[in-house]
Parts: C-alpha cells; structure tokens; sequence
C-alpha cells in the first residue's frame, strides 16, 4: 500500500520469512530521503491481552509516521449490541480529524489498518473475525449495507434464475452475507476464488453451473 499524505508518503512493505510475516513499516519524504525503519513486528498472539498491546505499538507507529490526527480506543472482549453478527474479541475504535481520510474509497486506509492487525499477529482467514477496526460507526453502516445488498440479489436470483456475483470480499463480510441469505430455502450461497479475489456467489437452489454461463460481476459500491 503506497498513499501520499501532505508532505509524506507512506509504504508498507510485507516480507514473508520461514516462520510467517516480518511487518517493516518504511517512511519516505517527498524530498526522497532514504526510507527509514520505523517499526518491525515479529508474533504469535500469546493471548487477547498480549494481542492488544501488540496492535497498540503497530498503531503507534502507523500513525506517527503518516502524521495522522487520529486517536483510537482498543477494547478487549467489547459489549457491542446485535449489529454485529459476530463480537469480536478485539475492537479498535478510531476518531479525530482525519477520520474521513480513513473512510475514503470504501473505508480502505481502515481496512488496510485491519489487514496489518492481522498479519503481525498472524491470524488465518478464519480468525479475522476476532479483531475489528472501526470509525465513526462505519462497521454498522457497512453491515445493513451489505444486508440491503444480499437482499436485491436473492430477487434479482429469483427473478432471473441467474446466479449473483458480488465483487471481491473481506472474510468478514463474506460472512456476512451468508448469514443474510441463510434461511432462503431456494437460495444457496457459494465463496468462490482465491486470496483478496475471494467473492461470494447467490445461486438459485438446483442451478447447474456446467450448464449454464458463469455469473456477471457485481461491482461494489465505493464511497
């Protein structure tokens, strides 16, 4: 990831080692200074305390670096309401002047905050769900959203008899809209692809799709 904020730019560079990732947060200057190392982070997660601390000094640096006027709340095991389908058990809330800078295009400096979370803690697909990054209530807003979404797409399914390609997912949100179409006896709901390309798939129930042609991409909306 590369973006520039006013006299800076930053660049995350991921190196893959032998026992899992080595995280080199790099800063430049626009004047092309030689990069310096601010932060390396190597980990298991020893426990959802140790974990929070851990994502502490990774922000520490992340902001430091980018000079963003961003403060951040991490709480361990939060009491959140039902807007969540799952708690996680991490929460890191973000607020300040730059909170729409990390909203911009779908929320992705937010996201790529995220990704690094989990990578220094080196957490699988399947465990992303334990920790979660917000601002400004964007993770809610993002869950009807998708919600609407799963919703237009089970009609489009039923009336067309066509499946439903979503773009491209966090593991997070594919769930999601899994859970959204669970209990439509006549809907079924496949991830398909690999990596950060992995998509979920609304298909009608009994559709053969050796038969019939692939699904057309749903473009995802950017804010």
């Amino acid at each position: 990831m590369e973006r520039k904020y006013g006299t800076s730019v930053l660049c995350l560079l991921h190196t893959r080692l032998r026992s899992g990732f080595d995280l080199s947060l790099i800063y430049f200057t626009r004047a092309g200074n030689f990069p310096r190392i601010v932060k390396s982070i190597r980990m298991p997660i020893a426990d959802k305390v140790a974990a929070a601390h851990r994502i502490n000094d990774l922000l520490k640096g992340l902001l430091a670096a980018g000079a963003f006027k961003l403060k951040y709340r991490i709480t361990v095991d939060p009491q959140l309401d039902a807007a969540f389908e799952a708690v996680p058990e991490i929460l890191v809330e973000f607020a300040g002047p730059d909170s729409g800078t990390m909203l911009d295009r779908g929320a992705e400096l937010l996201r790529s905050f995220e990704t690094l979370a989990y990578e220094s803690l080196r957490l699988g697909p399947d465990e992303h769900t334990k920790i979660s990054f917000d601002c400004r209530g964007y993770r809610a807003s993002r869950m009807q959203e998708l919600r609407t979404a799963a919703e237009v797409a089970a009609e489009r399914v039923r009336k067309t008899g066509m499946p439903y390609q979503f773009s491209a997912m966090s593991s997070r949100e594919r769930r999601i809209v899994h859970l959204a179409l669970r209990d439509q006896s006549d809907l079924r709901t496949e991830s398909t692809g690999e990596g950060s390309g992995r998509s979920v798939v609304v298909y009608p129930k009994n559709y053969d799709a050796s038969k019939k042609p692939a699904p057309a991409p749903f473009a995802r909306r950017r804010r």
